[in-house]
């Protein structure tokens, strides 16, 4: 599932491509908005949620706005293109959008949760997550509070709910959980200082904003960007363990059995 700051990059390529021109023509791919015809309306900017992305439009008519709403999930992506050049990040059958400008044109593979809302109610569709790592409201003592309101769950299960704090996705999920020294199986109201543990999240997402690799360890060459993540079996980088893997929850999940005790805190 890709990262909050991926979802954050995308936002940006998108209001760089499409902010501030009329579109030319539009083909939705999704039975709900097979009708739908946004020609002529104009694009003011894309803006990320969490993990949610939301392409601001100004209606032709003067009446109030409306935003498109996609998903990427697992497997979503969106690519723009120059007028004419070929399509190419996806088969053609998974392309669920496709927005038509002068200057640009962007392709949506694989979205989920498309849907067409009045701008005043987005909260529809996103007021249920929590701080945005990214976002204007990020708060670390909201996002602990969330945390701590289900003090039997595990940390890793509890950093990955959006509705504690929203862009948190596996690869973040493990390599805070490292840094911190905390087993992925510990209980929430056994984590020492939530309001620290989402602050390093957040400093991790931020520190990887405007670029597509993704570094928790300072390195970008190619095998050193984790300390953990993708790393099964392999020397950990402090104490030379083995790093270990398992499905926690619906996802896999990756530690340190040494730097990460199964007792609690290193």
């Amino acid at each position: 599932m890709p990262e909050g700051d991926t979802v954050w990059n995308t936002a940006r390529v998108l209001t760089r491509a499409l902010a501030g021109t009329r579109l030319t023509g539009t083909d939705f791919r999704v039975p709900r908005l097979a009708t739908t015809d946004l020609t002529g309306w104009r694009v003011d900017e894309c803006a990320s949620r969490g993990k949610h992305l939301l392409l601001r439009l100004a209606d032709p008519t003067g009446a109030d706005g409306w935003t498109l709403h996609s998903h990427l999930r697992m497997d979503g992506t969106w690519r723009t293109y120059a007028p004419g050049e070929r399509w190419s990040a996806r088969p053609a059958h998974l392309i669920r959008v496709v927005l038509r400008a002068p200057t640009a044109t962007a392709v949506g593979y694989h979205l989920h949760d498309v849907a067409l809302v009045p701008t005043t109610e987005e909260d529809r569709l996103v007021g249920h997550l929590g701080p945005d790592l990214l976002g204007p409201d990020w708060d670390p003592a909201e996002a602990a509070r969330r945390l701590a309101e289900h003090p039997e769950e595990t940390i890793a299960e509890a950093l990955l709910d959006q509705r504690n704090l929203a862009g948190v996705g596996n690869i973040y999920k493990c390599e805070v959980l490292f840094l911190r020294g905390i087993h992925p199986r510990t209980r929430v109201r056994e984590v020492p200082d939530l309001p620290g543990l989402a602050a390093l999240a957040h400093d991790l997402l931020a520190a990887n904003r405007g670029r597509w690799a993704q570094s928790t360890t300072g390195s970008l060459r190619r095998g050193q960007t984790s300390y953990v993540y993708g790393r099964r079996a392999q020397p950990c980088r402090r104490c030379g363990t083995a790093i270990r893997r398992e499905e926690l929850g619906e996802r896999v999940t990756y530690w340190c059995p040494r730097c990460q005790p199964a007792a609690g805190p290193a």
